[in-house]
């Protein structure tokens, strides 16, 4: 049977739930939005004495649980270990799955995994083991689809160290990407801080069909929003449309909503979700949402005025959606399939396809893997050859174990697929492809969620194509972009002309799923006697030592590190791929501290100005000499500064080499948080103009910080190399509380202080 988690605490949340929707009602004054009816219910305080302005006010939550990947956890765990608890406060699990490199094919490279980042492991597993968390093994799976299938829950409210945990509002819960200092916050037994989103509905009417997948729906909202057209937002869906995808499907929508840098995405509680519950082995969980179902979607009055009730209002037919691709290089540029091939000649895009990917946490789930099953069975049947390298990566060792039982992966490996680990693999960059290193210009398409530069594979000239498992798969086949599998015929094997028929998939297995292993390790009742062993001479851990608070003093003379100029995200700041070893590291991971980014000065990466010898240097080797000089420096950035993953490293690293402040046109909200636990300055330009006028060996000073304030606007002066002096404003979010992480040093130092 399978084991359901935190029941206790589901039924809890259940009990509850009426009574504060309707007191929020009251206070509020009128029909509520389904996001605002788990916010207010999931508030740490008692009600205001009125309502929260979106996109002003700063409110503190108590999330139902925490989630962890591998790569974060382990410097979100050294953080807590520092904070003096015995237990984390609320449920909390790590899911080992971003340390698994796609080499060769599952078995091996998990092997390899697991001898290469064996002291990794054996640690996350001892201090989970030691904290009460519970510890999902490598090759247990990726952590957003284990989420889904054992721990999201309708009206629930968690929070979890990567972008991508807003996959878990498929299944109607408010699930949100965060830094490892947050999760630490609430394992630690403190409430979580967010600024109240404002709301954006989606509202879908019509019927996907054909070739039209959920993929589709959050690709064309990509297109229409943009990466930044969600900042700040929570996007509900809903609609009629909405009632016929399937939980996972819109799993992969709220998935991949990290990519418009929406604070979540989420669906109210319908019969597709019950039955994914069911499905999954949760019935006793879908007996309680059904109790309460009215209170897990929004009031009837807002679905049906919905223009009275969101910010900004967005609708999709789904009856004449085209399947979309989306990219290169971003994933908000979204071309229709039918309009693609020339959208590949216009742009002068790689025509012959290199490797289709499909899987990982977007979409892996069974009904994604039947319906790309689908096309595959057509190239054998049909006679064709298939052109382009394939992979698959399952999305949990549940989907897996399940599939390969029905046949599907023996589908992949006859057209000649390799099955990857339940693991990110390739959509992280954990993917030792052959030839990237040349950096030749190429194509790949993936059923990934992200495809920034150098994301899959290093190279910056492959161009990455992000699309449906099935247009994955029907691509694969073709071998060449310049192919529609909509209205295109392929030639076989035997000389003949051969169209590819529509996928068709199914949402369950006819068998249910199954699963000898799934990979779950409890904690100990105890962990009093549990010992975690970090060896002072390892390379892949290293034991943290407090942030220094701040001095009491204006910033003056500080160095300028970098003027990074357009995309900087924090794959750009703290890089992926091979440097994920060093994640519990920070001073060896510290090393590839914004070495992706380009200088404004020269529009080369990883070479800056070392303003105290005038020669050229690394990033790191800057910031370096400028911490030691007892100075320390700033950082300048573009729009949309930090965007993409959560790593909480792109805010810790900059923190360790001495820099003082960072100064943006815009930051993604991540980012900015992460900043601030950290202690770090996290400031804007008033007048974006202003970014224009820091040059190259300017001295610069922040002056203020005496009477920094909420809502008080601090002052940068230019000290140009030539004597001349140059002011302005800078604009700030920090809050009252978030003032004190600053002057603390860091939140983590300021919640010990409260501990004394």
């Amino acid at each position: 049977m399978t084991k359901i988690f935190d029941l206790d605490r589901i039924k809890a949340t259940y009990a509850a739930l009426p009574a504060r929707v309707e007191a929020a009602r009251a206070l509020i004054g009128r029909p509520l939005t389904l996001t605002e009816k788990i916010l207010y219910a999931h508030l740490s305080d008692a009600l205001p004495v009125k309502a929260f302005d979106r996109g002003q006010s700063y409110v503190d939550f108590n999330p139902d649980r925490v989630a962890m990947q591998d790569a974060t956890a382990q410097m979100a765990l050294l953080q807590f270990m520092q904070a003096g608890k015995s237990r984390a406060a609320v449920p909390s699990t790590v899911h080992c799955d971003h340390l698994i490199q796609a080499r060769i094919g599952a078995a091996e490279d998990l092997r390899a995994a697991n001898e290469s980042s064996k002291e990794v492991f054996d640690f996350l597993a001892s201090v989970s083991n030691k904290y009460g968390i519970g510890f999902w093994k490598p090759g247990a799976g990726i952590i957003h689809q284990v989420v889904l299938e054992n721990y999201a829950f309708p009206g629930g409210m968690m929070i979890g160290t990567d972008s991508h945990t807003v996959n878990a509002g498929g299944l109607g819960m408010i699930a949100i990407g965060v830094g490892g200092a947050d999760a630490v916050d609430v394992m630690a037994g403190m409430s979580w801080e967010l600024k109240f989103p404002k709301l954006i509905g989606v509202k879908l009417t019509g019927k996907l069909s054909g070739w039209t997948s959920a993929k589709d729906v959050i690709l064309k909202v990509a297109g229409i929003l943009t990466v930044k057209g969600g900042t700040g937002a929570i996007v509900e869906y809903f609609g009629e449309g909405a009632r016929t995808l399937s939980c996972t499907g819109k799993g992969t929508i709220c998935n991949m909503g990290a990519e418009i840098g929406a604070t979540t995405s989420i669906f109210g509680y319908d019969k597709k979700m019950e039955d994914y519950l069911r499905g999954t082995g949760r019935d006793i969980v879908a007996d309680e949402a059904n109790r309460v179902k009215e209170h897990l979607t929004a009031d009837p009055e807002v679905y049906a005025h919905p223009e009275q009730y969101f910010d900004q209002l967005i609708e999709i037919n789904l009856s004449e959606l085209e399947p979309h691709i989306n990219g290169p290089f971003t994933p908000d540029l979204a071309t229709p399939v039918s309009k693609f091939a020339q959208a590949v000649r216009d742009n002068g895009w790689p025509e012959k396809l290199e490797v289709g990917l499909i899987g990982s946490c977007t979409n892996s789930s069974y009904e994604d893997i039947s319906r790309a099953a689908s096309i595959a069975r057509q190239a054998i049947d049909k006679k064709l050859e298939v052109t382009s390298e394939y992979t698959v990566t399952p999305g949990s060792e549940m989907v897996r174990y399940t599939v390969e039982r029905d046949g599907y992966l023996d589908t992949f490996t006859s057209i000649g697929g390799v099955i990857l680990a339940n693991a990110c693999g390739p959509c992280i960059g954990q993917w030792a492809r052959h030839n990237a290193e040349k950096g030749e210009r190429n194509s790949i398409m993936t059923s990934f969620n992200r495809n920034f530069a150098k994301r899959n594979d290093g190279n910056p000239n492959t161009h990455g194509f992000v699309a449906s498992p099935e247009i994955v798969t029907a691509y694969a086949i073709a071998g060449t972009l310049l192919f529609n599998p909509m209205t295109d015929f392929l030639v076989n094997k035997e000389g003949k002309k051969v169209k590819l028929d529509e996928p068709q998939g199914i949402e369950f297995p006819p068998g249910g799923f199954a699963v000898e292993d799934n990979g779950y390790q409890a904690p100990a009742e105890d962990g009093s006697k549990v010992d975690v062993i970090v060896d002072p001479k390892s390379n892949r851990l290293q034991l943290l030592d407090p942030f220094k608070a701040w001095n009491g003093e204006d910033f003056k003379g500080l160095y300028l590190l970098i003027k990074a100029k357009g995309k900087c995200t924090t794959d750009h700041i703290s890089m992926a791929g091979p440097w994920l070893k060093y994640r519990g590291h920070l001073e060896n991971i510290s090393q590839n501290l914004l070495i992706g980014a380009v200088n404004f000065f020269g529009e080369k990466t990883n070479a800056v100005k070392n303003q105290i010898n005038g020669g050229l240097d690394t990033v790191p080797d800057a910031a370096k000499a400028y911490r030691d000089s007892g100075i320390g420096s700033i950082v300048v950035g573009d729009e949309n500064y930090g965007e993409g993953s959560s790593r909480e490293h792109a805010a810790m690293e900059p923190r360790f080499m001495g820099v003082k402040a960072v100064l943006v046109k815009s930051f993604a909200r991540i980012h900015e948080t992460n900043l601030k636990k950290q202690g770090m300055l996290a400031i804007t330009f008033a007048d974006r103009a202003d970014y224009d006028k820091i040059r190259e060996d300017d001295r610069i000073d922040v002056i203020g910080l005496g009477d920094f304030e909420e809502g008080r606007p601090l002052t940068v002066r230019l000290n140009h190399a030539d004597g001349s002096v140059e002011e302005f404003l800078v604009n700030h979010t920090y809050n009252n509380n978030q003032i004190e992480w600053f002057r603390a040093g860091s939140a983590l130092n300021l919640i010990n202080q409260k501990e004394k």
